[in-house]
Formats: structure tokens, C-alpha cells, sequence
């Protein structure tokens, strides 16, 4: 039911579409999400996320997982980040990745919705530190499409491998395009 009000929601009153899909194999990924220039870029994952049918997930800090919003945080594919006894971010994420048998992290690597010259790089650390692939995911408003890449595996060779991530964002436009990062 709440699959079929999704549909109808992103396809036909919104008028967007999915291109791609997150494979049911790929259990665990790191699912790379640009351009991140609007707050409704959450909502179009969430459709998105219901649409495919496939689990998708996010992290936040644990306090975000107390009552009264922890079960609905929860129950949208979030998981609470523990950064007890000095860990990083990346390993503490690399740990979340490890204790699940399925946990595909969606993830924006500008690390805002403002204008950045460059992006974070947590993102690809992370599926490097935890042995996932990179699943590239745009936003195109001008074409309303949300447009899934296939899995890449990183090597640790950051510039090569981003070289291949980013031609997946190429001519996309955010919301904002004055915002977004150019790619």
C-alpha cells in the first residue's frame, strides 16, 4: 500500500522517474548521493527508497535514536552511530557496515547543501575501510530523474577511482544548481 502511494506520489504527481536500480545482490554499499542542494532531496530518497523496494539506510548520532523520534528514525532505514572510546567516524561507520548482514548507507559527500569547491571524502574512505562498493546516485531536477550507477569498487587510488564515480554526475542538475558542486 505505502509502496503504491509512493508511486503515485513521485511518478505521477511529481512527474519524476528511476533510472537504475539497487540490485537485491548488492547487500551492502555505500550509495553516493549528488548533487545534495535542497531539503527535498530527503524526501526524493525516501520515495526513491520505497519505490526499489530494497532496504537503504543512514547514519546519524545515537541521540537522534532516543524516544520520542528514535523508532521512526528507525523504521526509515537509520542507524545510530556510536563514537565511543575515541573512534573516527569512518571506523565507527565501518563497524555499523560490519555488525549488519544487509546495510546499503546512502550518503551526500558534499556534507551540505550550500556551495563546496570540493567533497568530503568519509564516503569513499569508509567503503574502503568496510570492503563495499560505491553506488552512484543523481538527482537531475531538469530531467526529474533519480538515475542509480552501477557498483564501483574502490582500489585506494582515491583520484582514479573518482574519476570513474564522478562521469555517473556529469550534466546533472540539482535543485540549486548554483549550489551544487561541479563535477
Amino acid at each position: 500500500m505505502k509502496r503504491r502511494l509512493y508511486q503515485f506520489i513521485f511518478f505521477r504527481l511529481l512527474g519524476w522517474k528511476i533510472v537504475g536500480t539497487v540490485e537485491e545482490e548488492v547487500k551492502k554499499c555505500v550509495l553516493m548521493v549528488m548533487p545534495h542542494t535542497s531539503n527535498f532531496d530527503f524526501f526524493l530518497g525516501l520515495f526513491s527508497r520505497g519505490i526499489i523496494g530494497v532496504e537503504m539506510n543512514f547514519v546519524g548520532k545515537k541521540e537522534l535514536f532516543l524516544f520520542p523520534f528514535g523508532y521512526y528514525f528507525k523504521s526509515i532505514g537509520g542507524a545510530p552511530l556510536d563514537r565511543s572510546g575515541g573512534k573516527n567516524l569512518v571506523d565507527a561507520i565501518a563497524d555499523v557496515f560490519n555488525s549488519r548482514k544487509v546495510f546499503r548507507m546512502a550518503i551526500a559527500p558534499e556534507g551540505t547543501r550550500k556551495k563546496v569547491d570540493q567533497l568530503k571524502t568519509g564516503f569513499y574512505y569508509i567503503a574502503l575501510k568496510a570492503n563495499v562498493p560505491i553506488v552512484p546516485v543523481a538527482f537531475d531536477y531538469a530531467k526529474k530523474e533519480v538515475r542509480i550507477g552501477n557498483p564501483v569498487t574502490v582500489s585506494g587510488d582515491y583520484d582514479t577511482d573518482m574519476k570513474q564515480i564522478l562521469s555517473h554526475f556529469k550534466g546533472v542538475q540539482g535543485k540549486f544548481p548554483e549550489k551544487q558542486f561541479q563535477v
